[in-house]
């Protein structure tokens, strides 16, 4: 990590720095602004909260939306939980990942807290509800 990047870090630490429990706000931020987390932010996030590493990695492999490398394509989350198949998200499915064609990356998620609008898809931090055929593959294109 080059200085600016540390700079970065630590204004990002400071942000959080009064807050009770503030791995995870910061580990957020982090990945926000990077798209990934890295070893030396880990370690560097570890020394400023007095963690070890084993604790910053744990809780960074823990949860699946934190990534170690960055993504060489977009991603769009796909909500295939319970009330999205109720609504039809599995229909989309097939069509979405053709279009997609490699180009965007699909993840499957479950739950994105907007049961009764779905089927739903989160694109970084901005959540599409009342998705379609048509909606959902105009997103796709819009991303690829």
């Amino acid at each position: 990590m080059v200085d600016d990047a540390l700079g970065e870090l630590d204004e990002i630490i400071a942000r959080h720095a009064n807050r009770e429990g503030p791995l995870l706000p910061i580990l957020h931020d982090v990945q926000a602004e990077h798209g990934f987390i890295s070893e030396e932010a880990k370690r560097h996030i570890a020394k400023a909260l007095n963690l070890t590493r084993a604790d910053v990695h744990g809780v960074v492999s823990f949860y699946h939306d934190f990534k170690a490398e960055k993504a060489d394509r977009p991603v769009l989350k796909l909500c295939r939980a319970e009330a999205c198949k109720a609504r039809g998200v599995e229909a989309l499915v097939a069509n979405a990942e053709a279009i997609a064609a490699g180009r965007v990356t699909i993840e499957t998620v479950y739950c994105l807290g907007l049961c009764s609008q779905g089927p739903n898809a989160m694109v970084g931090a901005s959540v599409h509800a009342r998705l379609d055929g048509p909606r959902l593959s105009a997103l796709i294109e819009g991303l690829a």
